[in-house]
């Protein structure tokens, strides 16, 4: 199929202060009328994808467009048609929406969506806006195990629901204890736990998934059979092929200095989002992040951001 051949959208995760996401319900008339969707619509001739949203947003629904973060973009085939679907989060606006063109609209939350059906292509896309905008990289080698065990409860107490096992200087049966200790106190809190690198121990730990390192990557042409799949890159390459794999989540770095790698090249804010453009998987951004970065990375098409240290 020729890029010709696909419809670009631009959609909208319009998110108020509560967590809650708008969706609308297609009206009569329009093919798949009664689904619900995210709002947003076709480009125009020449129009960018923030500037079609904008429109779509005061034509739909009556509001002006004051703050949108491009997100990720996914390709959706339907029976009669294919969409490439330009997502944006939408964190500032003015006026009320309201449906213009008759449609019904609903606040929900993203984690129990109670409106029905969802237009197919939806349902990748609330997996990923799920995904918490903070990645917590284990540190056990700087703290000690229980010293480390001590600061994951009061991270989880603070919130922290996506946690990534990485101890490289670990031995394996002494990795596997202690992934299956982080497992089980995330667990308290609901939170995810992808161990770095090594599936079977993933497994027999019960984690969530794998966070596969780029040289591993690179070696796979499927995806492995785990519930969830990150993946560490580096350049635009690596992360088309997590891209390719059905990557859940991608960390780009390193994006700015750090005290681990002093005078080491990096990549800074506007080439990360060059890099990041159009990916169809949330990317954090990883290397010289603090927790108060996350509107400045989504600023730069970035899912959130990923913590070593500042974390703990």
């Amino acid at each position: 199929m020729h890029d010709t051949d696909i419809i670009d959208v631009a959609a909208g995760v319009i998110t108020r202060g509560d967590g809650h996401i708008l969706l609308a319900e297609r009206p009569p008339g329009k093919p798949l009328a009664g689904q619900w969707e995210f709002p947003g619509g076709k480009f125009e001739l020449d129009e960018s994808p923030v500037e079609a949203l904008s429109r779509e947003l005061h034509e739909e629904l009556g509001i002006e467009l004051d703050e949108a973060h491009p997100w990720i973009t996914r390709t959706h085939a339907y029976p009669d048609r294919t969409v490439r679907l330009h997502m944006y989060r939408v964190t500032g606006w003015h006026g009320e929406p309201h449906g213009r063109e008759g449609q019904q609209l609903s606040w929900e939350d993203p984690l129990a969506v109670g409106v029905s059906p969802l237009l197919s292509a939806n349902d990748g896309i609330l997996r990923s806006l799920n995904l918490p905008q903070l990645y917590a990289i284990t540190h056990a080698s700087k703290y000690g195990i229980p010293g480390f065990m001590k600061r994951l409860r009061t991270a989880l107490q603070g919130g922290v629901r996506l946690i990534q096992v990485r101890e490289r200087d670990m031995p394996p049966a002494q990795l596997a204890a202690f992934a299956g200790d982080v497992v089980s106190q995330a667990r308290s809190y609901g939170a995810r736990v992808l161990v770095n690198g090594d599936i079977g121990i993933a497994r027999d730990a019960g984690a969530d998934g794998v966070h596969l390192q780029s040289e591993q990557m690179k070696q796979l042409r499927t995806r492995p059979d785990i519930e969830w799949l990150g993946a560490s890159c580096h350049n635009r390459d690596e992360l088309l092929h997590a891209a390719e794999l059905g990557a859940d989540l991608a960390v780009l770095s390193p994006v700015l200095p750090t005290q681990s790698h002093p005078g080491a090249p990096t990549l800074g804010w506007e080439r990360f989002a060059e890099l990041c453009f159009d990916m169809p998987m949330p990317v954090y951004a990883l290397g010289g992040m603090r927790s108060d970065m996350i509107r400045l990375a989504m600023n730069h098409s970035a899912h959130g951001v990923a913590l070593l240290s500042g974390i703990w």
